[in-house]
């Protein structure tokens, strides 16, 4: 007989299945708002700046890297820096993209209103559509993010579905561009990625291409 699974393992095991359950319902919450923010980014001539702050920060570093590897430069701005002066960067060419599970930081919210001011376009990823981060944004993407994070409160489930949202715009830009794998790794010429020059695939296909 095998031995039954201790306690700790159980709960352990239930918390990746609470996680991985909201991972996997970003794909029901997608709808035209990811479309839209598509339509934006591939029209952007600038940048794309991708802010948060805490956990929502550290989605918004990974997004911003993730972007730029897949042929849309972008870059993180952190928006109590950009608060003493790094909003500098901005230009009515750029587009901000902040994410905030609950839309009420006020770091962010100012950024976003000075932002705003320099005609830059703002996109917001947000649990909630009526905050004031919401209000304050041209394109606002609402996901469910109440699932997997312990007491609603610790986000864990809630940054990894974020983070999910944000692989499915990034390979969909890089597909829809046309951006090959090979102009990837030349912008990836470290670590292992780096090494595997000839072993890439061929190029993503846009959406409606044959084949």
């Amino acid at each position: 007989m095998h031995a039954s699974p201790s306690p700790i393992l159980a709960a352990a095991r239930q918390a990746v299945l609470d996680e991985a359950a909201a991972v996997a319902a970003v794909a029901d919450d997608l709808d035209d708002s990811f479309v839209e923010v598509l339509e934006v980014l591939l029209a952007c001539r600038g940048k794309v700046f991708v802010t948060g702050s805490g956990t929502s920060g550290a989605i918004a570093r990974r997004l911003a890297h993730l972007l730029s590897v897949c042929g849309t430069p972008a870059a993180f701005l952190h928006p109590m820096d950009a608060l003493h002066g790094t909003m500098g960067v901005l230009t009515a060419a750029d587009v901000l993209l902040a994410i905030s599970k609950g839309g009420e930081s006020s770091e962010i919210n100012e950024l976003i209103t000075i932002a705003t001011r320099r005609d830059v376009r703002i996109v917001a990823l947000t649990s909630a559509p009526d905050s004031t981060m919401a209000q304050r944004a041209h394109v606002v993407v609402t996901l469910d993010l109440g699932a997997g994070d312990p007491g609603g409160v610790i986000a864990m489930g809630s940054t990894l579905a974020t983070a999910a949202w944000g692989d499915a715009l990034a390979i969909l830009l890089m597909r829809q561009r046309g951006y090959t794998w090979e102009q990837m790794l030349e912008t990836h010429p470290g670590g292992a990625v780096g090494k595997r020059q000839d072993a890439v695939p061929s190029a993503l296909g846009r959406i409606g291409d044959d084949g």
